[in-house]
């Protein structure tokens, strides 16, 4: 059974109800809705779709919907693009009309880059395909040297290599997206190029005015994000990151990317938030049939890394094969799982644990590692109980039985954790544990003689309120 999830963007190749119900056939946990693309009755649509769908096929799958942010693009250009060749002046205008733009010279979708750069500096347009030098600012003018020439399209976007822009990250349009995201009930919210927790915090007060209840996650796409203090600052403030590797490496260098992968996903892990791990992991699939080896290994590595969820961009957006990248991507997961040392508890333990459900979570995790437990039942009514449990690596499946569909597609995105969406809630304590015991054998989950753990509260239905874990042997179970 495959533990790590799957994010897949919807877009013009998905946007009918078979190609989403393939998608959600092949594997999909949670579907991504971009909101740099589409209207809002465009999205809230295709969320209520999914959701349909989903409950057709009989899979729990969450919504995520992930702000543009800033607009860090050149304009566009007269003919549409242009040719730039090495060593030659290219000067970036603030002033120039949106589509005025020539071989010699574009706009600027944002025109404060006049303050953010300084002789010396180096601008990375088109995810690093071209490179500028910075020579001279001079008034709306920034003047440079094509240091990495080639085509130049229409709104690409650029980044200031070491990073330093000092765009906010919530636009006005980023504003109204909340509110929207909001009203479709969004169980995710992305949160584009935060430069610190107060972006993050920020962007929760707007969701939660709006009425909305969603998971923020934190995409790590500035250089600054990427070291302590401001790194832990965001991961604490977020619920989830996205590490976000198309702007991060324009940033950091791509050489520098494996490390801080790597470095963003142990931190993220102690710190009990989950993680996205995102950006060209399949990209060749947009046209292909099969991926490259090299995505294949790095699909596997942010696997074996400890992703909660690997995300697919235009593979399934744009592409040609969108229910067969899923696929696909299932299939690497599950064998790159297998060869993770699964039986490892030494996550926290010189750690105090400050709350009781936290505590139970750690408690049982660790039981069930050192003694054959087939399964866990976690009673939830906020996620968190397993969310913490599957911060400690284990081989043992964590379903989540919550009573509300909110809660059950928060908890389609951590690893390891598998909701179930309960027909009533459990309401007597003294009858939840032979109750779930029933549920896991009903979806032939566990069988007689097998060893499965219960956690839940003395108050059922209160979030935060686990303080118990019982072990039970199914057959045994009936008296709880």
């Amino acid at each position: 059974m495959r533990r790590t999830k799957i994010v897949a963007t919807l877009g013009p190749a998905t946007t009918t109800p078979e190609s989403i119900e393939d998608l959600i056939r092949a594997g999909v946990d949670v579907v991504r809705l971009n909101f740099s693309h589409g209207t809002h009755e465009e999205h809230t649509a295709r969320a209520q779709l999914v959701r349909e769908l989903a409950r057709k096929v009989g899979r729990v799958v969450g919504i995520l919907c992930d702000l543009q942010g800033p607009k860090l693009r050149i304009a566009r250009f007269r003919e549409g693009k242009v040719w730039l060749q090495n060593g030659a002046p290219f000067i970036l205008d603030a002033a120039l009309p949106a589509d005025a733009g020539t071989s010699e010279r574009v706009g600027l979708g944002y025109k404060e880059l006049i303050h953010d750069v300084n002789a010396g500096d180096e601008l990375w347009l088109d995810d690093g395909r071209i490179v500028l030098g910075v020579e001279a600012v001079m008034g709306q003018e920034i003047h440079t040297c094509v240091l990495s020439g080639g085509y130049l399209s229409n709104n690409k976007g650029l980044n200031r290599r070491g990073g330093g822009l000092s765009a906010e990250a919530l636009t006005d349009k980023d504003r109204e997206d909340i509110k929207a995201a909001a009203k479709l009930n969004a169980d995710f919210l992305a949160i584009s190029f935060p430069r610190t927790a107060d972006d993050v915090h920020e962007a929760r007060r707007l969701l939660v005015e709006a009425g909305g209840n969603a998971a923020i996650v934190a995409k790590i796409e500035r250089a600054e994000t990427v070291e302590p203090p401001e790194r832990d600052e965001i991961i604490l403030a977020a619920d989830i990151i996205m590490i976000a590797r198309g702007d991060l490496g324009v940033e950091i260098g791509d050489a520098k990317l494996p490390k801080v992968q790597k470095s963003l996903i142990s931190r993220a892990r102690t710190l009990n938030r989950a993680v996205i791990t995102a950006t060209q992991m399949m990209e060749t699939m947009i046209e292909n049939p099969i991926p490259t080896r090299a995505e294949v290994f790095d699909v596997a590595n942010a696997v074996i890394d400890g992703s909660d969820a690997v995300m697919l961009s235009g593979e399934t957006a744009t592409g040609k094969h969108p229910a067969r990248v899923v696929a696909t991507m299932a299939a690497i997961c599950e064998e790159a799982e297998q060869s993770i040392d699964i039986r490892q508890v030494d996550h926290r333990l010189e750690n105090y644990f400050e709350r009781i459900d936290e505590g139970i979570a750690m408690a049982t995790i660790y039981a069930a590692n050192h003694m054959g437990v087939q399964a866990i039942a976690a009673l939830t009514e906020s996620g968190s109980t397993p969310l913490w449990m599957s911060r400690v690596r284990s081989g043992i499946p964590i379903y989540a039985l919550a009573s509300s569909d909110e809660t059950a597609r928060r908890v389609s995105l951590y690893r390891g954790v598998y909701p179930v969406k309960l027909h009533e809630p459990l309401k007597d304590p003294k009858m939840a544990n032979r109750q779930a015991v029933e549920l896991l054998i009903e979806e032939g989950i566990v069988e007689a003689g097998d060893l499965v753990i219960v956690t839940k509260g003395d108050l059922m239905g209160t979030k935060g309120g686990t303080n118990q874990m019982k072990i039970l042997r199914v057959g045994e179970h009936h008296n709880g």
